[in-house]
C-alpha cells in the first residue's frame, strides 16, 4: 500500500491511495517555491496578499461541507466537528487579511542618542517547509499559511500521510483563490525525503506540528543546518478544579475538554486535578458523564464522538491503558474498544512513578487525580515533560491568577474550554516545542526584523 492513502478509520477500508512524489519532482517542486518568491513579493502588496488570503478563507466557508466530509473519512471527525474546523479557519485566515498591513507595518525605534532614525522593517523568509498532522487537517495548515502568505513566504506543505484528499483540496482553493502555482505547493514526501527538503539551502525555515518524537527529529536536522524551526507538539494539560459554584457547569466544560476530536488534540484537558472537598462529587459525576458518552458513526449529524484516526492509534491507546493499569491504577469506567471506536475511559489512584503521570493519552482517557491544596494541585500540574495548555477552574479570582502565573504551561485558560480564537497566541514550552502560531506572535515568527539604521 502506498504511504499516501485514504483508509477510513470507521471501517478499515482503503478508499483511495496516493503516489509519494519522487526525487525529481520534489526537487523540481524546491526550485519552483524558490523562484517563486522573488515574483511573489515584487509584484504583490502586503493588502493585494491579504485579499488572496482572505479568498481562501471564503472558499473554505463556501465548499465546507465538502471538506468536512473529507475528513470524516481520511480521521474519522464527526461531521458537525469537521465542518466546524472549516469554519474556524475562515476565522483565521479573515484575521490575518484583516490586520496584515498592521502586523507588516515598520517598527520605528526611539534612539537613545545620535541623530538619525531608526527603523525595523519585516519582509519574508523566502521558502518554507510546513509538516502537518492528522488531528485538524485544515485548521493546522491554516495556522500556518494564512500568516505566512500574507508575509510573502512561499510554501512547501507535507500533510500527514492519511490527510492525502484533504492535502489535494486545500492546494485547489488556495490556487482558485489566486496563490499562484509555486508559492504553496503540496508535497506527498517520505520522512527521509523530507530530512532533504530541511537541508536545502532553498527552504529557509521549518514548522511542524505533531509528536515530540517527530519534533525532535526535525529540530535535529533543522539545528544540523540552521534553519528556523516553530514546533508544537505533545501536551498532558492538567484541568484543574479548585472552587465551583456549579459543579454541573464545572463537568460538562471537564467533558467537553477531554472528548473533543475524541480526545485526539494537543491541547486536550487530560489529567483532572481536583481538591479534596469537590473530589468525590466531581469524580462521580464526571464518571457518569464519560460512561454515558457514546462513540457513534461520524458521518451522522448527531454523533459527538468518533472512531480513533487508525488501528495504530487504537492500538498505542489501548498499550497505554493496559501499562497503566498494570502498573496500579484503578480504572473506573470505559476501556474497551470495538474497531477504532475507543470508549470514554476514567482512569484514577495512579500510583508515583507509573508511566501513565508523564505520558501523553491521545484518546478519550482521563487520568483523575485527588490533591489537598493548591500548592499540591499546581506541584502535580507541573510534574511533567510537557507544557502546551492548561485549564483552571475557580470561583476565586485572585486565586486563579496566582496559579496561572506558576503553571509551566504557554497557555492558560481560566473558567472557560474551547476559548481559542484566531487572535491568540497558541504554543507551549518545555517538551511541547517552542515557537507560537496564531495572532500577532504567529506572524513574527518567519519575518526577517530587518533594523534599519539613518544617519544625522
Amino acid at each position: 500500500m502506498s504511504q499516501y492513502a485514504v483508509v477510513d478509520p470507521s471501517t478499515g477500508e482503503t478508499i483511495k491511495e496516493y503516489p509519494t512524489i519522487t526525487d525529481a519532482e520534489l526537487q523540481d517542486a524546491i526550485a519552483r517555491a524558490h523562484a517563486a518568491h522573488a515574483q511573489w513579493i515584487e509584484t504583490t502588496s502586503v493588502a493585494e496578499r491579504a485579499a488572496i488570503v482572505r479568498r481562501i478563507g471564503e472558499l473554505h466557508e463556501q465548499h465546507a461541507q465538502r471538506l468536512g466530509e473529507i475528513i470524516v473519512r481520511e480521521m474519522g471527525k464527526p461531521i458537525s466537528e469537521a465542518v466546524g474546523e472549516v469554519g474556524f479557519c475562515k476565522d483565521i485566515y479573515g484575521f490575518y487579511a484583516d490586520n496584515a498591513e498592521r502586523l507588516m507595518a515598520d517598527e520605528p525605534i526611539e534612539l537613545l542618542g545620535g541623530e538619525g532614525s531608526a527603523v525595523v522593517r519585516r519582509s519574508s523568509f523566502g521558502v518554507l517547509l510546513g509538516i502537518m498532522p492528522w488531528n485538524y487537517p485544515y485548521y493546522q495548515v491554516a495556522r500556518f499559511a494564512a500568516p505566512n502568505l500574507v508575509i510573502g513566504n512561499t510554501i512547501l506543505l507535507k500533510h500527514a500521510p492519511q490527510c492525502p484528499e484533504s492535502a489535494a483540496a486545500m492546494e485547489a482553493l488556495f490556487h482558485e483563490a489566486g496563490v499562484p502555482a509555486g508559492v504553496y505547493i503540496n508535497i506527498y514526501a517520505t520522512n527521509e525525503q523530507i530530512k532533504d527538503v530541511i537541508a536545502d539551502p532553498r527552504v529557509r525555515g521549518v514548522s511542524l506540528t505533531g509528536s515530540e518524537r517527530a519534533g525532535a527529529a526535525v529540530a535535529e536536522t533543522a539545528g544540523r543546518h540552521l534553519k528556523k524551526v516553530v514546533l508544537e507538539l505533545g501536551g498532558s494539560d492538567p484541568f484543574i478544579v479548585l472552587g465551583s459554584d456549579d459543579l454541573d457547569a464545572t463537568v460538562a466544560a471537564a467533558l467537553e475538554a477531554r472528548l473533543g476530536n475524541a480526545g485526539q488534540a494537543c491541547n486536550a484537558g487530560k489529567r483532572f486535578i481536583v481538591v479534596d472537598e469537590l473530589y468525590d462529587a466531581f469524580l462521580e459525576k464526571f464518571t457518569a458523564a464519560m460512561t454515558a458518552a457514546e462513540p457513534g458513526d461520524p458521518s451522522s449529524p448527531e454523533t459527538t464522538i468518533g472512531p480513533l484516526s487508525s488501528e495504530l492509534a487504537t492500538t498505542r491507546l489501548a498499550d497505554q491503558l493496559k501499562r497503566a493499569l498494570a502498573q496500579g491504577a484503578r480504572l473506573l469506567t470505559g476501556g474497551e474498544h470495538s474497531g477504532n471506536f475507543f470508549r470514554p475511559t476514567v482512569i484514577t489512584d495512579i500510583p508515583e512513578g507509573a508511566d501513565a503521570r508523564y505520558e501523553e493519552f491521545f484518546g478519550p482517557v482521563a487520568q483523575v487525580y485527588r490533591v489537598g491544596s493548591e500548592e499540591e494541585a499546581v506541584a502535580l500540574a507541573n510534574d511533567t515533560p510537557y507544557g502546551l495548555g492548561s485549564y483552571v477552574m475557580t470561583n476565586d479570582e485572585q486565586q486563579a491568577l496566582r496559579v496561572a502565573d506558576r503553571l509551566e504551561t504557554g497557555m492558560v485558560f481560566i473558567n472557560a474550554v474551547g476559548a481559542e480564537g484566531a487572535e491568540l497566541p497558541f504554543g507551549g514550552v518545555k517538551r511541547s516545542g517552542f515557537g507560537r502560531e496564531l495572532g500577532r506572535f504567529g506572524a513574527d515568527e518567519f519575518v526577517n526584523k530587518k533594523l534599519i539604521r539613518v544617519g544625522g
